[in-house]
């Protein structure tokens, strides 16, 4: 089972909403991942190994370094856009 972390800079509004449109592409693909929600202050003491979170924020991230693969979204509500990087994410 992957814990996967949905985050954005204060943990309201879009990253709730992209963590309830993870969550049903998740369930509706049976996918292995177990999901959990935070602004960015989470994530230094996250210990799963996948990041969720929007596009600019993902390219922010992916400069510091982290263990977890970091996915970006572009656009929240696009369950085949998030459907696609889970399964990339799960295939690697």
């Amino acid at each position: 089972m992957h814990k996967a972390l949905v985050a954005c800079r204060a943990g309201v509004g879009s990253s709730l909403m992209l963590k309830i449109k993870v969550n049903e592409v998740i369930k509706e693909n049976n996918y292995p991942i177990e999901v959990e929600h935070s602004s960015l202050d989470g994530v230094p003491g996250f210990s799963g190994d996948l990041l969720i979170t929007l596009t600019d924020v993902a390219q922010e991230l992916e400069q510091k370094n982290l263990p977890q693969t970091i996915i970006g979204i572009t656009n929240i509500v696009d369950k085949k856009e998030i459907q696609e990087k889970l399964a990339a994410f799960l295939n690697a």
